[in-house]
């Protein structure tokens, strides 16, 4: 940086040059504004393009100039003018918790807006001047400061009081020669502008002493001149100080060749040990080995006492001395050593006064600390002597001043304490060898009460390096006052949480104690639910079976009305009986998810299938949109789930149309179903997941019992799945089920499929009824006797045995109920086919819809039908089985 920093300035500065060059030969006349230069010029040239890149350029460089100049000068004057004088005056500030961040920030940015709000009114009051002569007069500014600093490098004789007004009548010149010209537009009305100060006009501003030239040269010339003038002359008829020729020896050297420091870059004349024994006249011996040895350190080397002393060391030691003696004394010093020259009485004198006043000041500056310090401070030698303390130390135990000096032993001080009672009652000797005992070799930290004041001071002692003792006594009573109150609060809060616990614990026992028998409660409800609906289902499957039945006589005789309206009310008892069982299943955990991987199109076709005929019913528009791609999920509790979400969009629809269909997004497939109902309110979009809970204008258009979303958010829950909804009031609602996708199965390609044989006549079809309800039995039998079917039954496997032995030809069929006296319908089923033959077909129903009977009934290869029986299903079933029978059976 060093390098291409400059580098980098001198090209910049080179650059100009053609840039100017140019302007002057294309505005010869300087019709254009020097700033503006730049773009006139390819705006002459016709090049519109690169005059607005130099414009973007411009402004951007102009922009970044006024934000950092304005931040560095809101930082110079925050931290050099506001702050010091704030710290200055009102030291109690610095003391406190005030807010110094905020405060400096507030500072500062208050001196940007000054800082710009004054350039601001310096441009208009310099009539809107260019910012080449705002440059120019900025340079002829900082130029007063070249005499004093290149005299100060080169020029030994030159003083501080030559400096200083060099510097200020310099300054003044240029105010007065260019500064107030320049304003020349705002103050038109100042005579001394034409006239001259005074109305003299060899005063005049622009032509001082009749000197005519251009302003800037004019101005220049008068005020670096006087201050030559001032600076050399005051320099030279004041002597210079000691301390400024000590300086100008530093920076130029001295004129004397024999008196000139024999000071070379890499080498020198001083050997380590005589620079080490320099630096301990003022450090001492211990400071000063630890200081080298850690120098050493830090470069890697070993000590050599004999080597040369480089100028790292010089520097080095430099530092060390600045702090004790002064930046002036410490380079004095090395000047000295270095230029191995005999020093006069009076200069060394001088230098010893100095460091006497420097060592002075810093014990005045010490003791000034640490008698501001809130903490009492006591220092002991090795033999128990006080050689050091503070003033809070003998007002915190009321010692007169002639007790306490330097050297009076410590077991002095405290026979005093203890005589004038400071220490309690008790034996003086004792207390004194108390006191005494309590500096320990280690580190030590006690209390003790003292009397009368009752304070109690807090006393915390450590060994010295030289085997003295160092103790800080500290008045903690205000502290041990809020302990005693704490500990006290604290005894009076343990008896209240244990009073609290103890009834905690009451009430977690009864409240454990109700929850078991909640859960008990519980427990008791699902199994009675289980056990109910067996004993429910029951009798409605009779009831089924008998209006069948009923249905059937009567269509022979033309007449079904009636018939059928029993069926259909047995329709809606048995879907509320199916949808609570359902509801009880899910919620007790009994229904688990079977999880496989299926493609969706499977499933949506079955539901379109189920649904068409009930959308054509009600002259709705169903249309689903299938997907080959494969989901994960349960399929029998997803199917229940669609089925639900699908028939609520049918039934809660009066005209429009019912849209299902997937829709992808990343690893997710959501089915969505459609529907352009009456809508769901934001208000009810929870309530409607509750059971028996329905929108007032959702029972005018449809019945039930709200029990089908119900089910539908349990499901969710269950299968994992994220149920969303979206609705609009009056235009339909939206219910989108979220499945996680997976890898797709491949497509099985299936043949043309044979025409499906019509259903055959069940006429003359056998069939054993195992069943240990009686009106179960009843009803089979006068069901499939409509049939034209010939019937056995039996309520037991053994009386099924029985009734096969008798009978001269076997049954085709045998229809078993899961739930017999004696074992169960499988069971049954399997020791009948042992007897009968492996492929003997056979039919099970039950009220059962655990997960394990159905695997076991597919173990089996045995068709479960659920109770209540739906006899359609059953007839179709028995007219394939009859069809698949050989012929001649």
């Amino acid at each position: 940086a060093a390098w291409l920093y400059p580098l980098y300035l001198v090209i910049i500065n080179l650059l100009t040059i053609p840039l100017a060059l140019a302007g002057h030969a294309m505005f010869p006349n300087w019709e254009v504004d020097p700033d503006m230069v730049i773009l006139g010029l390819p705006m002459v040239a016709g090049s519109s393009s690169m005059a607005l890149l130099t414009f973007i350029g411009g402004f951007s460089a102009a922009t970044a100039m006024v934000i950092v100049e304005s931040v560095s000068l809101a930082i110079m004057v925050s931290n050099h003018l506001v702050v010091p004088f704030l710290l200055r005056h009102r030291p109690e500030v610095a003391s406190t918790n005030a807010d110094l961040g905020g405060f400096v920030l507030g500072v500062r940015r208050t001196a940007i807006v000054v800082i710009i709000l004054l350039a601001y009114i310096y441009y208009h009051l310099a009539g809107q001047a260019s910012l080449a002569s705002i440059g120019l007069l900025s340079f002829a500014a900082i130029a007063q400061l070249a005499p004093s600093f290149w005299g100060g490098l080169f020029w030994s004789r030159g003083t501080a009081l030559g400096a200083a007004t060099g510097l200020i009548v310099g300054t003044a010149v240029w105010i007065y020669t260019l500064l107030l010209p320049a304003f020349a537009g705002s103050l038109s009305g100042a005579p001394f502008l034409e006239q001259g100060l005074f109305g003299l006009s060899l005063l005049k501003p622009t032509a001082l002493f009749g000197m005519q030239a251009q302003p800037l040269t004019h101005g220049v010339v008068w005020s670096l001149g006087l201050n030559i003038v001032f600076y050399v002359g005051l320099s030279l008829l004041r002597p210079a100080s000691q301390l400024e020729k000590l300086q100008a020896e530093l920076f130029v050297g001295s004129s004397d060749p024999q008196n000139r420091p024999a000071f070379r870059l890499f080498r020198s004349s001083t050997s380590v040990d005589e620079l080490r024994s320099t630096v301990v006249r003022y450090l001492g011996t211990e400071r000063t080995a630890e200081s080298f040895d850690a120098f050493y350190r830090s470069r890697g080397t070993a000590y050599d006492g004999k080597a040369e002393a480089d100028i790292h060391l010089f520097k080095f030691a430099e530092e060390l001395l600045a702090p004790v003696i002064g930046a002036s004394s410490s380079r004095l010093a090395l000047s000295l050593l270095l230029s191995r020259r005999a020093v006069s009485t009076k200069a060394a004198l001088r230098l010893l006064d100095d460091a006497s006043a420097a060592i002075q000041s810093s014990r005045d500056l010490l003791q000034n600390a640490m008698d501001h310090a809130r903490q009492g401070l006591m220092v002991l030698d090795s033999n128990m002597n006080l050689i050091a303390w503070n003033r809070s130390f003998m007002d915190m135990y009321e010692l007169p001043s002639d007790i306490v000096r330097v050297g009076v032993p410590f077991e002095d001080i405290c026979r005093y304490a203890a005589e004038h009672g400071i220490y309690g009652p008790g034996d003086i000797n004792e207390l004194v060898a108390g006191r005494l005992k309590s500096f320990a070799p280690q580190y030590r930290l006690l209390r003790h009460k003292l009397f009368p004041s009752g304070r109690v001071v807090e006393v915390s002692s450590s060994r010295l390096p030289n085997g003295g003792v160092v103790a800080t006594h500290t008045d903690v009573t205000e502290a041990v006052a809020v302990e005693e109150e704490r500990m006290r609060a604290h005894e009076t809060l343990e008896q209240r949480v244990r009073e609290r616990t103890e009834e905690l614990t009451r009430v977690n026992q009864e409240l454990r104690q109700a929850k078991a028998e909640a859960d008990e409660a519980n427990i008791s409800k699902t199994r009675f639910l289980a056990a109910a609906s067996h004993d429910i289902l029951q009798p409605l499957n009779a009831a089924r079976l008998y209006t069948t039945s009923l249905v059937e006589r009567d269509r022979k005789q033309g007449d079904t009305t009636l018939a059928e309206n029993i069926d259909l009310s047995l329709d809606a008892v048995e879907d509320i009986l199916t949808t609570l069982l359902d509801i009880s299943r899910l919620d007790t955990g009994a229904m688990k998810p079977e999880i496989t991987s299926f493609r969706i199109e499977e499933l949506t076709r079955l539901l379109q299938r189920e649904f068409e005929p009930l959308a054509k019913e009600k002259e709705l528009e169903l249309h689903f949109v299938h997907s080959s791609k494969t989901v994960r999920s349960d399929r029998r509790l997803l199917r229940r789930l669609l089925q639900n979400l699908i028939s609520n969009a049918i039934k809660y629809t009066q005209s429009g149309r019912v849209l299902v269909g997937p829709r992808r997004k990343s690893g997710i497939l959501n089915i969505e179903v459609w529907d352009t109902g009456i809508g769901i309110p934001p208000s009810k979009r929870k309530v409607i997941f509750q059971e028996f809970q329905r929108l007032e204008q959702g029972a005018k258009v449809a019945k039930g019992l709200g029990l089908g979303l119900s089910i539908v958010e349990r499901a969710a829950r269950v299968l994992g799945h994220r149920l969303t909804l979206d609705s609009e009031l009056g235009k339909g609602s939206v219910f989108r089920i979220a499945i996680p996708t997976a890898a797709d199965l491949p497509v099985v390609e299936t043949t043309a499929e044979a025409p499906a044989k019509p259903l055959g006549r069940l006429s003359g079809l056998r069939i054993l009824v195992i069943d240990n309800e009686p009106a179960i039995v009843e009803g089979m039998r006068l069901l499939l006797t409509g049939w034209g079917c010939a019937i056995l039954t039996a309520s037991g496997l053994d009386e099924a045995i029985t009734v096969l032995d008798k009978s001269s030809m076997p049954p085709d069929v045998i229809i078993a109920d899961y739930h017999l006296d004696d074992g169960n319908g499988l069971q049954a089923i399997e020791t009948l086919r042992q007897k009968l033959g492996m492929d003997f077909p056979a039919i099970l129903l039950t009220a059962d819809r655990s997960p394990a009977m159905r695997e076991q009934a597919e173990l089996l290869e045995v068709p479960v039908f659920n109770k209540p029986l739906k006899p359609a299903a059953l007839r179709a079933l028995l007219s394939r089985l009859r069809i698949s029978e050989p012929s001649g059976t």
